[in-house]
């Protein structure tokens, strides 16, 4: 069982920025990575950022170059930090993790991020 805790989210008006954490506990050995998805209403739920365990990061066409993952995935936290927010970054976003041999994936609750102003 992984658990996953999330931070962060709220609104925030265009052009600003917000910092997202999840930190994962539960009884496993370790994680192969951790990873950021959203949701926006009639959307389906897309990549926004990705971290393994060597620290190799991969982000989304939408976010590249506005959007920071960071953290350590050994460690079990990880971070996003969102610069220059649009209204269409809009959605509740969502952290991943997957368990190291077993490939177990699990899900945080997510948390809402609003861009309005």
């Amino acid at each position: 069982q992984v658990h996953l805790a999330e931070s962060g989210g709220g609104l925030v008006q265009p052009g600003g920025s917000l910092r997202l954490s999840c930190t994962a506990s539960g009884r496993f050995l370790a994680l192969t990575a951790m990873a950021w998805y959203r949701q926006a209403p009639g959307n389906e739920r897309e990549l926004v950022a990705h971290m393994t365990r060597a620290g190799s990061t991969t982000y989304g066409a939408a976010v590249k170059g506005r959007f920071t993952i960071s953290g350590d995935v050994p460690q079990k936290s990880v971070s996003l930090q969102m610069n220059r927010l649009q209204p269409d970054d809009t959605a509740v976003y969502y952290c991943q993790s997957v368990v190291e041999g077993t490939g177990f994936t699990s899900w945080g609750q997510g948390t809402q991020v609003t861009v309005s102003s």
